[in-house]
């Protein structure tokens, strides 16, 4: 069976996303616009089928299985700079 690959952009928006809790925060370091960062966690939860953070209007709070990713993720990607 062949293992799953993950679109790496996606995964490292995220990965930024869950470390800072903010889009805004981790289009910063990724020298991107939030939008893109959002647009990037968006197509990385429709192709897990899973929702990995529960947007608020003052930030991001991780659900249980976006906690579970993110470490994971975290421990896998390494961190920029």
């Amino acid at each position: 069976m062949p293992r799953q690959i993950y679109p790496l952009n996606a995964l490292r928006a995220y990965e930024a996303s869950a470390r800072q809790l903010s889009f805004v925060k981790a289009a910063d370091e990724l020298s991107v616009t939030p939008a893109a960062i959002s647009q990037h966690v968006k197509k990385l939860e429709e192709y897990l089928k899973l929702p990995l953070f529960r947007r608020r209007s003052r930030g991001l709070l991780l659900t249980e299985s976006g906690a579970v990713a993110a470490h994971r993720v975290t421990r896998s990607i390494p961190a920029p700079g």
